[in-house]
């Protein structure tokens, strides 16, 4: 990520989040329920058999997956496995889903480089709490840029 250079220390900064943590805010899911395009819709995988690799995932797709499949091979040596619609993805372990929670309003003193005083992050309770702190915040640094 590219960052404009700060022009001050850490210290003299605000920073406000709107966050959803992956511990608490997410939960694994399936494909059915995250609506996966591979399980929509069925998918190909075109493995080359002439490596090491291509032969290990070859092997799993026919004898470990469980999966439906065509299998044809192709002029330019490929194997191409079509997947039927309505079976979980290869990826199906990686699917997760919000839980509903709502998101948490975050407000830390200093930036991305840290929080040098060391003081805890405000959460607000409510969505327009936080949005009136950052108006009130940018309101001061307005009047302070105005001073001069």
């Amino acid at each position: 990520m590219h960052r404009i250079e700060p022009q001050m220390p850490a210290a003299a900064y605000k920073t406000y989040a709107i966050v959803a943590p992956k511990s608490t805010h997410w939960v694994d899911a399936t494909c059915a329920e995250v609506d996966c395009a591979h399980y929509l819709n069925g998918w190909q995988s075109v493995i080359d058999e002439a490596t090491e690799l291509g032969q290990r995932q070859a092997h799993y797709i026919r004898k470990r997956s469980g999966r439906a499949y065509r299998e044809e091979r192709r002029p330019d040596g490929l194997t191409a496995f079509t997947f039927e619609a309505g079976q979980p993805c290869f990826n199906a372990a990686k699917h997760q889903k919000r839980t509903g929670r709502p998101e948490l309003y975050i407000v830390r003193d200093g930036d991305h480089r840290g929080n040098p005083r060391g003081t805890a992050p405000r959460q607000h309770v409510r969505a327009a709490d936080w949005v009136e702190d950052f108006a009130e915040h940018q309101q001061a640094l307005a009047n302070e840029h105005q001073k001069g």
